[in-house]
């Protein structure tokens, strides 16, 4: 039932963006959207920039992450394209992560349709043959940091409000063997092991510390110097860079793919728990009052 239902989101996110308006850039690449994810082509350069943009806090719903998953997919089968920028385009957030109301008050079927798309999101940018750079131009926990940790380079705007990291134990949940996976890769095991179990947030200075980001630039320098670093990667002949990639990747990568299905079965057994349910409705609660 849930890959039926799965199928069918996509297929109604797939008529919605063949229906949606492409209008020509400058350069005479096509730009196109869905609902919630902007694509601008820079096909001289092989380049295209990825903006989210589900307002107010780019969270990652399920319909959000069908139509990414669309798009990363067109990219990767035109030839044209050989980079992606991974930007936002909300306003001081880049991503706040996993959308809640996806978690509460649903049924199994729906949580394990929900949390096989964020398995499928973090595959395809994890293992993207293209080069990414995150221009991480917000605040990114959780779910976003994850989506930045995919990415090859990562390039944060040195703001104090945008802070970085996988929060989940604040919320009274725990991130997923392979949520770890990555950041033990990015930024080693003993800043990993404090950093989860605290559900640590870094500002720019300390997330370059320890290795969360590359670099950190001035806002209004973000997208120039996510081109800079793109024109490096890219002047990495394809077929050298991407096996490289994959023989550092496919080990982690591999570990998920084949515990895929136990994984969704311990995300539905957990999220279905009465005791989280009602912390996960407590946390929603609180934010509706922020809202008012």
């Amino acid at each position: 039932m849930a890959l039926l239902a799965g199928r069918t989101v996509l297929l109604r996110a797939g008529v919605r963006l063949g229906a949606e308006a492409a209008t020509r850039g400058g350069n005479g690449a096509r730009r196109f959207a869905s609902h919630r994810v902007l694509v601008e082509p820079d096909a001289a350069a092989g380049i295209a920039t990825i903006k989210l943009k589900n307002p107010p806090v780019n969270s990652l719903s399920l319909e959000f992450l069908t139509e990414l998953i669309i798009c990363l997919e067109k990219l990767e089968n035109d030839k044209t394209f050989r980079g992606i920028i991974l930007t936002s385009d909300c306003p001081g957030i880049f991503s706040a992560g996993l959308d809640l109301r996806e978690m509460c008050g649903k049924n199994p079927a729906h949580y394990a349709e929900y949390w096989r798309a964020v398995q499928e999101i973090w595959l395809k940018l994890y293992l993207s043959n293209m080069v990414l750079v995150a221009a991480i131009n917000g605040a990114s926990p959780a779910g976003g940091c994850l989506m930045a940790l995919t990415c090859d380079y990562r390039v944060l705007a040195d703001n104090p409000r945008y802070r970085i990291g996988l929060n989940e134990t604040l919320l009274g949940i725990i991130a997923p063997f392979w949520f770890k996976d990555n950041l033990v890769n990015t930024i080693g095991h003993r800043a990993a092991d404090r950093a989860l179990q605290l559900g640590l947030l870094f500002p720019p200075t300390e997330a370059l510390q320890v290795g969360m980001v590359d670099q950190v630039v001035p806002e209004d320098q973000i997208h120039s110097t996510a081109l800079s670093v793109m024109s490096q990667w890219l002047a990495i002949p394809d077929h050298a860079r991407q096996l490289t990639k994959s023989m550092m990747r496919k080990a982690t990568a591999d570990h998920l793919i084949k515990q895929r299905e136990a994984d969704i079965q311990n995300f539905v057994s957990f999220i279905s728990k009465d005791s989280i349910q009602k912390s996960l409705q407590v946390y929603l609660e609180k934010l509706k009052q922020k809202k008012h």
